[in-house]
């Protein structure tokens, strides 16, 4: 639970002060210039000799010695290397080495030891030769649907886990937030090509048959045990035609899953269509990792809305902000000004930013931050003006609590802190949903702390106390 003294302990954090006195658009206007940089002249560095050993990573036995000669010779392949030796760790201790030789620069500042390598082997990463360390810090507790969780957040943006945690404490003091799950459901689009584009109309007309629909489920369900069709959806352009199948996938993220299934009925169709070029097994109209208008509208994964009502006692005394300035603000800068940038599914202040950080720590794929983050945040009085009625939508989660990512120490350790690790045996599927409702959660109360930050003229005050290094970098290694 959160102590008596924890707002001031989070305004010292977020805020530099919060003396507002005029409107949010004022307050922007009169803050502060940042210094100008101050540009130094570049130190020349002269290269550092191929032959220098830069870093001792291992007792190099002869054989060893041996082995890094022949990768630096080209002789063997570094992708080898574990296959060869049996020995994941010794492999990218040898390939480490090899490249520092090869390279003349020195990885010093990147660990090896310390890592499951065997762990990755074959699904992963491929030719390891260490690993990066990002901290984790935890936002919450974060109160939704009646349980209360510490959110992992993988970040090296200062003031982002702090901003989030007070979020999280403004929703936990107004009774806590409420999530749904609308839909949920992996997707795969692959593209065929036809001689005409009446053949290709053909089997669009095939596949959007009610009749049809029942036999094409079964053909794509006897790939997996928890990979069910949902839905076809069909598009054409000219003699190509675009097949966006929709599955649930368990507890799994489900990409593999959708595309053995969608192969299935691929080989399926082919019998009675031979005329059918079948061009990849993706053709974009899935839409993975890519900003597109058919995940905004269709959803893709986890489609979820959260919602909360913050009192407006909480407002002033933790977000330091009032009900009408974040409404109004939140119309001009979520909803207009994303509509005047062109905005496609970018109607928020920084559900990017929570998404990448809840995914990296929980071992799901950050290149999917792209469609994940796609959000509408709304902002309404409520109790006749009083209160402040807070919701963001997210058609595009894509989350899983199996597979990938996953099963690393660390991130099966955050996962484990939520209470979604692994599959759910008693309700497949329910781990990876309840996984999505809380990056919708904490994307929830974030989004209540930057557009606070916002309305107080402070967020530039907070970064640059709490997101700005006194080190100094030109010390690195080159």
């Amino acid at each position: 639970m959160w102590a008596e003294d924890e707002a001031d302990k989070i305004e010292e954090v977020i805020l530099k002060d919060d003396s507002r006195k005029s409107l949010c658009g004022q307050e922007l206007e009169d803050c502060s210039p940042v210094q100008p940089a101050v540009h130094l002249k570049p130190k020349m560095v002269d290269p550092i000799p191929k032959e220098k050993v830069i870093e001792t990573i291992l007792e190099s036995s002869p054989e060893d010695e041996e082995i890094i000669n022949s990768v630096v010779a080209g002789t063997t392949a570094s992708y080898s290397l574990e296959s060869k030796l049996g020995d994941c760790r010794r492999a990218a201790a040898i390939r480490r080495e090899a490249l520092q030789r090869t390279t003349g620069r020195s990885l010093s500042g990147l660990p090896l030891d310390g890592f499951d390598y065997q762990s990755i082997l074959g699904q992963c990463c491929e030719m390891p030769v260490g690993y990066v360390q990002i901290p984790v810090g935890i936002a919450g507790p974060l109160k939704l649907d009646g349980r209360v969780y510490s959110v992992p957040m993988a970040t090296t943006e200062g003031c982002l886990v702090a901003s989030a945690n007070r979020g999280c404490k403004a929703i936990a003091m107004s009774g806590g937030a409420t999530s749904v799950v609308l839909r949920d459901g992996m997707t795969r689009a692959p593209v065929v090509r036809f001689g005409t584009a009446k053949r290709a109309a053909d089997l669009k007309f095939f596949l959007e048959s009610p009749a049809n629909f029942e036999t094409i489920a079964g053909v794509f369900n006897s790939s997996s045990r928890f990979g069910r069709l949902q839905s076809i959806k069909c598009a054409i352009a000219g003699k190509n035609m675009y097949m966006r199948f929709s599955c649930s996938t368990g507890d799994a993220m489900g990409m593999n899953m959708v595309s053995k299934g969608v192969q299935n009925v691929l080989d399926f169709l082919q019998k009675d269509f031979p005329d059918m070029d079948v061009m990849g097994i993706s053709g974009n109209f899935c839409s993975d990792k890519k900003p597109a208008a058919v995940n905004w509208i269709e959803g893709r994964g986890k489609s979820v809305v959260c919602e909360a009502i913050i009192k407006g006692d909480i407002v002033r005394k933790v977000l330091k902000t009032s009900v009408n300035s974040l409404v109004e603000l939140n119309m001009l800068k979520n909803l207009a000004g994303s509509a005047m940038a062109g905005a496609l599914g970018g109607f928020n202040a920084q559900a990017s930013n929570i998404v990448t950080a809840v995914y990296i720590a929980t071992g799901q794929d950050p290149a999917q931050n792209v469609e994940s983050s796609n959000c509408i945040t709304m902002m309404e009085a409520v109790n006749n003006g009083e209160d402040l009625h807070v919701s963001v939508t997210m058609p595009s989660i894509e989350v899983g609590t199996v597979g990938g990512g996953t099963q690393l120490a660390s991130q099966s350790a955050c996962l484990n802190l939520l209470g979604v690790k692994g599959a759910s045996k008693e309700t497949p599927g329910s781990n990876s949903r309840q996984l999505a409702c809380i990056v919708a959660g904490t994307v929830l109360a974030a989004e209540l702390s930057l557009m606070s930050a916002l309305a107080t003229g402070q967020l530039v005050n907070s970064h640059m106390k709490y997101n700005r290094s006194a080190k100094d970098v030109t010390k690195a290694s080159s």
